[in-house]
């Protein structure tokens, strides 16, 4: 069985190799490699995430699937908000900020109408599923 590591990594090099693109479950889907560093570790991470185009920047998903805690990258955002982003080819700063409530709204409910995977996994939680909006530095 593969690990959410090994999992991750394959995604990555797919991405890298193919100019931000990937197939399998991926294919089509815009997605973007965070790269963010660990609150508590200090270590540098990597998740390949999907994401929303928006007026303001790139939009991503701390669905986790739909488990019951956010995932780790979320939290390293929160205390570590200025990170980069690949996008394509291009390695973009960006600073992570949390959507309120009304704004978050908007965004996730266009996310399920475009892929609806999104509300499967909103109904998979008792948690609201937070929105990171990462704009350009």
């Amino acid at each position: 069985m593969t690990s959410a590591a090994e999992w991750n990594q394959k995604i990555i090099d797919e991405f890298r190799r193919n100019g931000g693109r990937v197939g399998g479950q991926f294919e089509g889907a815009p997605m973007l490699l965070l790269h963010h560093v660990g609150a508590k570790s200090g270590t540098t991470r990597v998740n390949p995430l999907m994401h929303q185009e928006t007026d303001h920047g790139w939009a991503v998903f701390a669905s986790a699937a739909g488990a019951e805690e956010n995932p780790d990258w979320y939290h390293n955002l929160r205390a570590n908000p200025e990170v980069e982003i690949e996008l394509g080819t291009e390695t973009i700063p960006v600073r992570a900020r949390v959507l309120d409530r009304a704004e978050r709204d908007l965004v996730w409910e266009e996310q399920k109408r475009r892929y609806p995977g999104f509300a499967d996994y909103e109904s998979k939680t008792s948690r609201t599923i937070p929105v990171v909006l990462l704009e350009r530095r």
